[in-house]
């Protein structure tokens, strides 16, 4: 599928076609009305497309039926609502050149803060490959994305291209497993991608900054990237990590294309979190089990593990202290100084340096030795009062039986 990104839609007049012959004026359209005009010929049979166009964002711009299918609107009888230029329901190839025709044009699509290149960018796509130079009709044009006449930005959260509902509308043809079987490709990316680090943040905590289908493979040019393509992929919103990587041992022969770089240990729709008792297993992958690079793996998985479980004592020694009462403030921000040196483990593992490794660790294991011996000393001295109180509550206890004793004999 295209995905998403800039509409591509049926918005304009065409110019000549490759090789559908669809010709028309390219004028800027003046702004119209949306309203449902009774006068209006198309609706008497084509009312359900015009209600449904009505309420997408071109209507708003005051485009009208003709201005992409022509004809006469005027006219009730329909030779003569369809006389002269009329495009009844275009080809594929005709509908990525009729949407092309206002979408190209910086004119009609700086008001809007449009892109003009989504036709270039389709012709270098596989789904452009295939449709405009095979003529392979199983791929899709610009309305199997966006919709022919109900078109919503991409901001309309019931739009196909909203970044919650584009792996749903790759998947409409990448689920098929008939259409896929054609051409070898698997129909389990949807899936795989729900239950992955980048779906978890789309579709659970709704965070959109998180890549859909689009964000690796492009919209309008979507293509999987290249072997030797892949870190640098990954590295747009990974800065952090893709510099680290590169600057590791993996890095030169990823850029040659000789390793698949993040996808080497992470799937590519799954994008799962290595978990980091895993990680020295997961190099023995490539690397044999007693060699120098695995070993490495294996100590990478040590620093990890140990300031994951350093921090996790540290919380709960915070947790313990502040419902004993004790003010935390100052425990809290050194467990924040420990986490972010750990999360930092995250990044310089990817380059594998292991004397940053051991330094960061230090970090870690540093400040929170401190929150622990600091919740320790605590515990010390609450016990400490409680042994101070045994006396107080003894002669508390005597002073309570001599008075009964008394009580008794003064009744007597």
């Amino acid at each position: 599928m295209i995905g998403g990104g800039v509409l591509l839609t049926l918005v304009g007049v065409v110019a000549a076609s490759e090789g559908g012959g669809i010709t028309a004026t390219r004028a800027a359209l003046p702004q119209r009305s949306v309203s449902q005009d009774s006068t209006y010929g198309c609706i008497v049979c084509h009312a359900d497309k015009r209600r449904a166009f009505s309420q997408g964002v071109h209507a708003e711009r005051g485009i009208r039926c003709e201005d992409c299918h022509g004809g006469d609107p005027s006219q009730y009888e329909t030779p003569a609502a369809h006389r002269g230029r009329f495009v009844g329901s275009p080809t594929k190839r005709e509908t990525v050149e009729l949407c092309a025709s206002c979408h190209s044009d910086p004119n009609q699509m700086r008001q809007y803060g449009l892109s003009v290149d989504q036709l270039a960018e389709f012709r270098t796509s596989r789904h452009g490959q295939l449709l405009m130079e095979q003529r392979n009709r199983d791929a899709p044009t610009c309305t199997d994305c966006h919709h022919a006449h109900l078109i919503r930005p991409a901001s309309d959260a019931r739009s196909e291209i909203y970044p919650s509902n584009i792996p749903g509308t790759c998947a409409v043809c990448h689920e098929n497993a008939s259409l896929m079987a054609k051409y070898g490709m698997p129909t389990d990316q949807l899936e795989r991608f729900t239950v992955g680090a980048h779906g978890v943040a789309v579709f659970e905590k709704r965070n959109f900054a998180a890549p859909t289908c689009i964000g690796c493979h492009g919209s309008h040019a979507a293509l999987p990237p290249a072997v030797a393509e892949i870190t640098h992929v990954c590295g747009k919103c990974h800065v952090l990590l893709a510099r680290a990587f590169y600057e590791g041992p993996h890095g030169e022969p990823a850029q040659a294309g000789g390793l698949s770089g993040c996808v080497g240990c992470h799937s590519n729709h799954g994008t799962e979190r290595i978990p980091p008792e895993q990680i020295g297993e997961l190099c023995t992958t490539c690397h044999d089990a007693e060699s120098r690079m695995a070993a490495v793996g294996f100590e990478i998985e040590e620093q990890v593990g140990r300031a994951g479980e350093e921090l996790a004592a540290a919380a709960v020694a915070i947790d313990e202290m502040a419902a004993n009462g004790r003010e935390t403030a100052d425990d809290r921000f050194r467990y924040q100084a420990a986490f972010t040196a750990y999360q930092q483990l995250a990044k310089v593992q990817h380059s594998l340096d292991l004397e940053q490794l051991e330094e960061l660790g230090r970090e870690v294991r540093s400040n929170t030795g401190i929150i622990r011996a600091t919740a320790e000393a605590y515990a010390e001295e609450r016990w400490e009062h409680k042994l101070v109180l045994i006396p107080v509550w003894f002669l508390a206890l005597s002073a309570l039986v001599f008075a009964w004793f008394k009580l008794r004999e003064l009744g007597r």
